[in-house]
C-alpha cells in the first residue's frame, strides 16, 4: 500500500458489523417493540444465540468491550441468575419453540463462569431451543482462566469451536496492555481441547499495540500457527480512550505510528498466506478446508456482531447486558449496565434500551455493505433487483467512489465494484460510500485500519 494513500484514507470509519451501525440506534425501540418483533418471526425461522458474559478477572487495558472487573464469583452468580431469567422471558414471547443453528458465548470472559454455570446455561439453551444436529456452539476463552474442567463441560455442553484470546506473544506487549500469558498457557490450553475432541480453534492476534514492530508481529504468527489454529482473526488496536477511560492506561507514546501500523497489517497478512490460510474479508484467514473458506468460494459468507461468519441465520438473539441481536424487523441492544440490565430482568421487562427499525432503503444499502465487506465485490444491479430498485439509484455513491477508484482500491466495470487486493485494508472506506448515515472520521468510530 502506497505510503500516500496510508494517510489519505486514515479516517475513522464503522466496522460494519451492523448497518446502521450501533451509534445509530435509538430509544424508540423498547422492550415492548423488540417483544412484538420476536411474536412475529416466521414459523421456519432458524435462530442464532449469542449470551454475552460481561465479566472480566482483570482489564485488559487494549479492551474496547462492555465487561466489568471482579475478583469474586458472588457478582458473576447474580448476573448469570439474570441472564438465564432474561432467556426465560423472550422464550414467552416467541410464537412457538424454533431451532437454533449456532449458540456464541462472548464477552468480557465466558471462562470465568464456572464449569457447573456453564452447563446450566447450555441446559436452559436446550430447555427453550432445539439445536439443529449440525449447531456450532462456540466460546471465547480466556487461556488464563481455562482449566482442563471448564474444557470438559464445553465438550459435555455440546462445544464444538473454541476462540482463544492471545493478542500477541511478545512479553514487553504483554505487560503494556496488561495481558500475561506465556506461549506455554495457550499452547496447554489448546491441547485441553483437542484432547476433548474441540478440535475447530479460532485465534484472535491484534496488531498495532504499544512497543509492537513489524517483526514481532511476524514472530508472534510464526508462534501462533504451531497451534494449528483453524481461523485466525487479526485486528487493529483500536485506540479510543475517550470511549474506554483503561485505555489512557497504555504508554501511549509506545503505540506505533500509522506507517508502521501499516506495516505490520501488511507484513502479518503476507505471513499468514504463506503459512497457507485464506484471507477473508478485511481481517480474518481461515485454513483452506475451513467451512469459511468455503463459504467465501461460494459467496455466502456474512457479517454479524461476531464479526465474519458462516452463519446464515436471519434472526440474531442476543442475551446478557449489552447484547445486541438482529431481527427481519431492525437491531435491539440490551441495557448495558450491569445493575440497571438485572433490575429490568428481575422485573419481568425485556431488557432492550435502543435499536434500530430497518427501511427498505436501510436493509437494500446492508445488502450492498455486507457484500462488500465479505466478497470484496458486489454487483449493484445484482443486489437492486430484489427490491425493484434501478443499479442508478446508487450513481451519487459511484460518483463519490472516483477517488478510491483512481488511486487503485476499488475498480468498476459496469455495475460490478472489486476492492483489489492491495485496496483490501481500505474496504471500510468504500462501504461507507454507500452508508447514509455516516459523517467521516466521527471520534466514535476505529480507524480504517
Amino acid at each position: 500500500m502506497r505510503h500516500d494513500l496510508v494517510e489519505k484514507y486514515d479516517l475513522r470509519l464503522p466496522r460494519y458489523t451492523s448497518y446502521p451501525t450501533a451509534p445509530h440506534f435509538t430509544p424508540q425501540v423498547t422492550g415492548e417493540t423488540y417483544g412484538t418483533w420476536l411474536a412475529e418471526l416466521p414459523a421456519d425461522e432458524e435462530l442464532s444465540l449469542y449470551f454475552h458474559i460481561a465479566y472480566c478477572a482483570e482489564m485488559c487495558w487494549f479492551c474496547g468491550c462492555h465487561t466489568k472487573i471482579t475478583k469474586r464469583y458472588d457478582p458473576i452468580a447474580v448476573y448469570l441468575e439474570a441472564l438465564l431469567a432474561e432467556v426465560d422471558l423472550v422464550a414467552a414471547k416467541l410464537p412457538h419453540r424454533f431451532k437454533a443453528r449456532h449458540v456464541h458465548f462472548g464477552g468480557g470472559t465466558p471462562s470465568i463462569l464456572t464449569a457447573e454455570d456453564f452447563k446450566r446455561t447450555m441446559d436452559k439453551v436446550r430447555q427453550h431451543f432445539d439445536l439443529t444436529a449440525d449447531a456450532e456452539v462456540a466460546v471465547e476463552l480466556d487461556p488464563r482462566t481455562a482449566n482442563e474442567a471448564y474444557v470438559v463441560a464445553m465438550r459435555e455442553a455440546g462445544v464444538t469451536r473454541a476462540s482463544l484470546g492471545v493478542q500477541d506473544f511478545n512479553r514487553k506487549v504483554q505487560e503494556a496492555v496488561n495481558r500475561i500469558q506465556p506461549y506455554e498457557m495457550v499452547e496447554e490450553v489448546a491441547g485441553f481441547l483437542r484432547k476433548h475432541g474441540i478440535t475447530e480453534l479460532n485465534m484472535d492476534l491484534i496488531y498495532g499495540l504499544p512497543y509492537q514492530t513489524t517483526e514481532s508481529v511476524v514472530e508472534t504468527i510464526d508462534q501462533a500457527v504451531t497451534l494449528a489454529p483453524r481461523r485466525i482473526s487479526l485486528f487493529g488496536y483500536a485506540h479510543v480512550p475517550w470511549m474506554r477511560k483503561h485505555q489512557t492506561l497504555l504508554p501511549e507514546e509506545s503505540l506505533p505510528g500509522m506507517a508502521e501500523r501499516w506495516s505490520q497489517y501488511e507484513a502479518a497478512q503476507d505471513r499468514l498466506r504463506e503459512h497457507g490460510y485464506v484471507a477473508v474479508g478485511l481481517d480474518h484467514f481461515a485454513a483452506p478446508d475451513d467451512e469459511m473458506a468455503k463459504a467465501l468460494n461460494e459467496a455466502t459468507l456474512h457479517r454479524n456482531f461476531q464479526g465474519y461468519t458462516t452463519d446464515t441465520a436471519s434472526t440474531l438473539i442476543g442475551f446478557g447486558a449489552s447484547g445486541i441481536g438482529s431481527l427481519p424487523q431492525g437491531y435491539v441492544a440490551n441495557e448495558g449496565g450491569i445493575h440497571a440490565y438485572q433490575r429490568m430482568v428481575h422485573d419481568g421487562l425485556l431488557p432492550t434500551t435502543r435499536g434500530r427499525g430497518l427501511s427498505d432503503e436501510d436493509k437494500l444499502r446492508r445488502a450492498v455493505i455486507e457484500r462488500l465487506m465479505c466478497d470484496l465485490s458486489v454487483d449493484l444491479e445484482e443486489v437492486a433487483r430484489p427490491w425493484g430498485v434501478a443499479p442508478d439509484h446508487f450513481t451519487p455513491e459511484l460518483d463519490a467512489l472516483a477517488d478510491l477508484e483512481g488511486d487503485g482500491v476499488v475498480l468498476r466495470n459496469g455495475w460490478r465494484l472489486t476492492v483489489t487486493d492491495d485496496g483490501r485494508p481500505l474496504v471500510r472506506a468504500v462501504a461507507a460510500k454507500f452508508d447514509q448515515y455516516l459523517k467521516a472520521g466521527e471520534q466514535r468510530h476505529s480507524k480504517a485500519v
